[in-house]
């Protein structure tokens, strides 16, 4: 038996895999992946995705520093984009340890994480997003989540390596499970929205937008895109809400090419 390990429960592993997929956005050592694995595993956590790690895939290095947890790596996956990474979920919370100067939902953990379980426990996909070591996730994938979370910490020193930020998130969302949420959103018929769902939208609303000239100042072009992506993804919506919003833009934007033949 290791340190903190019952090897006789090792197959109670499979029993507990569940919960939120962990996206690591360009790890840039296999250590950190290793050790973050072990965190995972840690809390019950088993799905990995990985985008552009810095050193390929599959690294010994993150084996010897997973400590045993080699079921995490063996089902890791790897995408070539952090929206190609998350592209099937509903919902994506994702982490940063500074205040940015875009308009989103900020959680603690504790709440991110009681907010997950919920939404995991009603059938949706959903998943935790973690940035590179060194600058935490760029602007352009924190507006690819519906929610950022940071963590209270010492202001003066507040930085956390990519395995400690894992396994606190981890840890939260373990404690989480007898928590429940006291409000709750009804569907009907319909069900959230997957993310590339809502990226399909970003990108006909982008098109007809840059046709009608709206971005008339092309160096402001990104931030506006930002703001308006957070927009829409605070606005949570559901398949079918996306689906009409579609509609929506199709008919103004035919209804305009119309009037100007």
């Amino acid at each position: 038996m290791t340190a903190g390990t019952d090897s006789t429960r090792a197959t109670d592993c499979a029993e507990t895999a569940g919960g939120p997929a962990v996206i690591l956005v360009e790890p840039q050592m296999g250590e950190n992946i290793g050790a973050a694995a072990r965190a995972m595993l840690n809390c019950g956590l088993t799905e990995m995705r990985l985008v552009r790690p810095r050193d390929g895939w599959p690294n010994p290095r993150a084996e010897a520093a997973a400590s045993g947890a080699t079921l995490v790596l063996d089902r890791a996956q790897v995408f070539a984009t952090t929206a190609d990474a998350i592209a099937d979920l509903h919902k994506v919370y994702a982490t940063t340890a500074r205040t940015r100067d875009m308009i989103q939902r900020v959680l603690t953990p504790a709440r991110a994480a009681r907010e997950l379980r919920t939404q995991w426990s009603a059938g949706w996909r959903v998943g935790l997003m973690f940035g590179p070591e060194r600058t935490g996730l760029h602007n352009d994938d924190l507006t690819l989540a519906d929610t950022l979370i940071s963590v209270p910490l010492n202001p003066a020193f507040s930085s956390l390596n990519l395995a400690q930020a894992v396994l606190l998130l981890g840890y939260e969302w373990y404690q989480s499970e007898a928590a429940s949420e006291p409000e709750t959103l009804h569907l009907g018929a319909t069900r959230p929205a997957t993310k590339a769902e809502v990226q399909n939208l970003f990108d006909h609303l982008e098109a007809e937008l840059d046709a009608c000239g709206f971005f008339s100042t092309p160096e402001k072009r990104p931030s506006m895109v930002r703001n308006i992506r957070n927009a829409i993804q605070r606005m949570a919506m559901t398949e079918q809400e996306v689906r009409t919003w579609h509609g929506i833009i199709t008919g103004l934007t035919a209804g305009s090419r119309n009037a100007n033949p």
